[in-house]
């Protein structure tokens, strides 16, 4: 168990960031710890997009430009692939064509205008929210920035839980796609949502627990309905739903922080 714990957490970092983690194991057994695992790479994507936000700030930087900074590391440490799977995931579901064309839209290499507007309205939203929260002081930009990022992979790991089929026999989706048992999909949402609520009170009270568990809750009610949409769209899941699933729970976890505000 230890070893596969192990083993899990390499998928995890290498399959979901681009840090210098090499997976030494691929099989379905090691996906489902792997994906367990996925918020422990969000918080780690988090803290280092939060640390570059704080530092933009503290050097002088004004709140938006500590957004861009916060939002620009999640890309970077993905190589975009997150925000490519949302434009594809787009592309595909504004198409309005059958399951079949509509997976070979997204397998294309090209963009087409539902994923572009979809990028540009979704970045647009993660900054704006983000230069409110810079904008109350560097720790409420910090601490929204990390919550974003574990709540967006715990919603990989809610997506992959058994009953959500793949819509291709072939590439990670396949991989991962309902590998994780449901009732430990639940304990690992039941425990970020405690820990980021425990966060969250001590920036600010039992108002801040309430504002940052929300949050993180409001991000995985987003992720569901658009998860099952694609499988109803798709048949199910695939690399670039699983994408747009993490891109569209961090931008509504932020979304719920700047209506709790």
């Amino acid at each position: 168990m230890t070893s596969l714990n192990s083993h899990g957490i390499r998928f995890a970092f290498g399959t979901l960031t681009v840090l210098p983690v090499r997976v030494t194991r691929w099989d379905r057994a090691t996906a489902r710890s792997g994906m367990l695992g996925a918020p422990l790479a969000g918080l780690v994507v988090g803290l280092l997009a939060a640390a570059l936000g704080s530092l933009s700030l503290l050097a002088g930087a004004g709140p938006l430009l500590a957004a861009v900074a916060s939002v620009s590391v999640p890309a970077a440490l993905t190589r975009g692939l997150h925000l490519d799977g949302l434009a594809d995931t787009a592309d595909g579901l504004g198409s309005g064509k059958p399951a079949e064309d509509a997976l070979r839209i997204m397998k294309q290499s090209d963009i087409g205008p539902f994923g572009v507007i979809t990028l540009l309205l979704v970045l647009l939203a993660q900054v704006a929210v983000l230069f409110e929260l810079y904008g109350e002081g560097w720790a409420h930009g910090a601490l929204g920035t990390v919550v974003a990022a574990v709540a967006a992979r715990l919603a990989l790991t809610l997506a992959s839980r058994q009953g959500v089929p793949a819509a291709r026999p072939e590439g990670l989706g396949a991989m991962v796609a309902g590998t994780v048992p449901a009732g430990r999909a639940l304990l690992a949402a039941a425990v970020t949502v405690a820990g980021c609520a425990a966060a969250g009170a001590l920036l600010g009270g039992p108002s801040g627990a309430l504002r940052h568990g929300l949050a993180v809750l409001g991000a995985l009610a987003v992720a569901e309905v658009l998860l099952r949409h694609c499988v109803r769209r798709f048949g199910g899941v695939t690399g670039d739903v699983f994408g747009g699933v993490e891109e569209a729970a961090a931008t509504a976890a932020l979304v719920v922080l700047a209506l709790g505000g």
